[in-house]
Order: structure tokens, then sequence, then C-alpha cells
């Protein structure tokens, strides 16, 4: 679509579980959005969403009516890449949820499709949209070091993936738009404790400039935490995720006066960031803004996420050996 054309985004959501019937949702209620189908394998479940919304039901992305200009891909993971493959061959722009696809190969696929195809390819990492993040974001300088702990309560949902690829890959996105360089090192350690899948995982990860950063990751906490720290020199900021509220302490040098720690609250307007997500989206592919993150962007968290999944796995195997 061109910058110039205001008609709304005609877009449908492919896969509409527990995540992908918040995109149809959201796009309903978007004025710059024309919802036109849903599309699931389960059809009751697909009928029962596009009745929220009056829209089409569908079992199959290969029915997707003629006249869409791009869709939410929020299927499992394991079906991205063909489903993702075939919606830009089409011509259509594609939103598909993160990870984006089930191995590096995939992935690297699934960009250069977009490439052949001149189609937004975007991966939903939603917490880079999160309002307390693009907030913290302008007053980071020069990470040294960086804390994040991401915990939840145990749920079916998302157990076809490691904690790794479910939750700390959020983290890992964000810490790699935060820190410009490139890593040096992981060193990680998880364990299966509830399911055949990593269900706690630790990374910590060192880049070539030094800065440090060390990720935590639960899916079976009895608290739900989301919060993230980044220390530098003469300062420290601390957010958290969930309630979208963010505070910085920086050491405040006045000429003849002892140094002094001034504390100041980080602003931010909140915002559903799956909303903020769908509408840089939607945005994207009428030309109006460049992808916030990209498919090339997604596949660096993904490669970063299997190299701390690859390291688990090997220390398991050492162990049983």
């Amino acid at each position: 679509m061109a910058a110039s054309d205001r008609r709304p985004v005609r877009v449908a959501v492919i896969g509409v579980g527990s995540l992908g019937q918040h995109h149809a949702r959201i796009y309903a209620s978007l004025p710059e959005a024309r919802l036109q189908a849903v599309v699931d394998t389960d059809l009751d479940r697909a009928a029962a969403i596009a009745a929220r919304h009056g829209v089409l039901a569908l079992a199959s992305h290969r029915d997707l009516p003629r006249d869409l200009d791009a869709v939410s891909v929020a299927v499992p993971t394991s079906a991205h890449a063909p489903i993702v493959a075939a919606c830009l061959e089409r011509g259509l722009a594609v939103l598909v949820e993160k990870p984006m696809a089930a191995t590096l190969e995939e992935a690297a696929s699934m960009t250069r499709a977009a490439a052949r195809a001149g189609r937004p390819l975007c991966v939903g990492h939603t917490e880079r949209f999160n309002p307390i993040v693009r907030a913290a974001r302008r007053r980071v300088r020069d990470p040294r070091f960086i804390e994040t702990h991401r915990l939840g309560a145990f749920t079916a949902r998302g157990t076809d993936v490691d904690v790794v690829l479910d939750l700390m890959i959020h983290d890992l996105d964000v810490i790699l738009s935060l820190v410009p360089s490139r890593i040096a090192s992981i060193d990680s350690v998880g364990v299966h404790a509830l399911t055949d899948k990593v269900d706690i995982a630790n990374a910590r990860l060192r880049f070539e400039n030094d800065c440090v950063a060390n990720v935590t990751a639960s899916r079976i906490s009895t608290e739900r935490v989301r919060k993230l720290r980044v220390f530098e020199s003469e300062s420290y900021l601390s957010i958290d995720y969930a309630r979208q509220e963010g505070v910085i302490y920086t050491l405040r040098r006045s000429p003849g006066a002892p140094p002094e720690i001034v504390r100041e609250p980080i602003e931010a307007e909140n915002e559903e960031p799956l909303q903020a997500e769908l509408r840089a989206f939607l945005r994207s592919v009428r030309g109006e803004d460049a992808p916030v993150v990209t498919g090339e962007e997604g596949l660096r968290a993904l490669e970063t996420a299997l190299r701390v999944v690859e390291q688990i796995a090997a220390a398991a195997r050492q162990t049983r050996s």
C-alpha cells in the first residue's frame, strides 16, 4: 500500500488461539484496520471468534479472500514457516508471532521470501512496544550490566517449546536492541521441572563491548514478575513491564558539593503493548513507518535463544553420559 492510501488495511488473523484471538479483537477495534477473516484448523474455534467480529471463519490460510493486504500469523511455531512463505508469495505483509520459526534455516528462508516479495515481515516481540520500554530506551546510554526476571505460573500454553523460546526470548530481544555490540559468549543453565521441556532457565550473556546481561525466565513460579534493570556509569534504571512503571537513579555532581543521588520516575502513557505492536505493523503496511522488529532482528533473537537452548541441552547430555 502507498503511504498516500488512507483506506483501512484489510487484514486476517491465522491462528486464533490464546494469543491470536487478541490480534483479532484489536484489529476489529482499530479504525485503521478492517478485519476480513480469521483462520484456525479448529473450525469451531474460528467460527466462535469470527462471530464476535462479524467476519469470515476459515479452516485454512489457503482459503483467505483475495482482497487482503496483510495477515497476523499466530499458529504454533512449528507451522510458521510454510504459512508465512505462502502469504508472502501472495504479496501480503506478514506479522508473525515470536519465536519467528522453529529453526534458523526456516527463519532465514522467511526473511529471504520477504525480500523477494518486497513486503514487510515483522516479528511479534511485543515487549519492544511496551510503553515503558519505549520510554526507558530513550534514557539508556551505555549499558554495563543488565538483569531481567520473567517469571510466571505454570499453564499449558507455550509448552510446545522451551521456556527460553516461550518467555526468555522477549528479554533477549529487548537486550539485543539496547546493546550495540555482538555477543562474545553465553553461559546457560536450565531445568526440566514439570514438562519434558526446560521450564526454568538462566543465561549470562557477555558482549564484545564487555556489557554483561543476566537473564532469568521461569514458567513455574508462584508469582508473576516481569522486570528489567539496566546499570550504567553513574545511573541505574529499573522497569516493571507488567505495571508499565519505571524509575531511574542518577548521580548528580555539582561543583563544590558532594555527589547527589537523584530519583526520577520514567513517564509513559499506558497502552496495551499488543495494540501498539499491531498499530505499528499497520503503519509499516501502509508505508508510513519502517518495521520496528524486522525479520532480521527476529532471526537474531531466535539465534541467541537457540544458542541458550543448545547449551542447556548439551549440558544435559553430558550429565547423562
